[in-house]
């Protein structure tokens, strides 16, 4: 078994996992800063009077965000429900569905936190076991080269460790705006389901009938 090639795989490995998980950063940075910002807008203007998508600016609504999604879908439908126990339910269906939104492939950068130190470490075991096949093969002719070969596989290591630290960073960031982000949704969702839809009042009751008086003889 060639070691040696084994050895280097890992690296490239490495070095793809790497790459991933800072294309992945790049997107999720630039997507939760403008999410977050759209929510903070929509929350300042949407007050406990809105009750239609007509009493919101337009270029915050039609925007393709989280929030503008969430109020347009519960603005539409909250007009067709009638009890107060409805809108909650469809409030927290929404709130649920664009959670789901919101985490969407941060799975991505916590399996390279996960897996990182994990492909380190094989790179380090397949470069001492390179190390220790060289040596048996030719014995200790040169010192420094066993040191070479050692220095070569701790560094696949701290490689991999670099690359969890750097990854878990983001990834606890993500978290931070995921939570911040749920909470301007909450709000949003909570002032949306106010003020219209309703349990309709009883209609009143009709006034008995009065029976007509005889009259009476003369």
């Amino acid at each position: 078994m060639n070691y040696q090639t084994l050895h280097e795989i890992t690296f490239y490995a490495m070095y793809v996992v790497a790459a991933l998980a800072a294309m992945l950063i790049v997107e999720r940075l630039i997507y939760y800063s403008i999410t977050l910002a759209d929510a903070r807008a929509l929350e300042r203007v949407m007050t406990h009077d809105v009750n239609s998508l007509g009493d919101l600016p337009e270029k915050l609504v039609a925007r393709d965000s989280v929030g503008a999604e969430a109020l347009r879908e519960m603005l539409q439908t909250k007009s067709e429900l009638t009890d107060h126990r409805d809108v909650e339910d469809l409030s927290e269906a929404i709130y649920i569905a664009m959670r789901a939104k919101l985490t969407r492939r941060l799975w991505i950068l916590d399996t390279v936190v996960t897996a990182a130190p994990l492909l380190g470490l094989l790179g380090t075991i397949l470069g001492i076991i390179e190390t220790f096949s060289a040596l048996a093969t030719s014995g200790i002719s040169d010192p420094s080269s066993v040191s070479k070969g050692i220095g070569t596989a701790l560094f696949a290591t701290a490689l991999g460790i670099s690359i969890a630290l750097f990854g878990l960073l983001f990834h606890n960031l993500f978290q931070d705006k995921v939570d911040r982000i749920n909470d301007n949704l909450k709000i949003l969702l909570i002032r949306a389901g106010m003020g219209r839809a309703s349990t309709p009042a009883p209609a009143p009751r009709a006034a008995p009938h009065a029976e007509p008086v005889p009259a009476l003889a003369a």
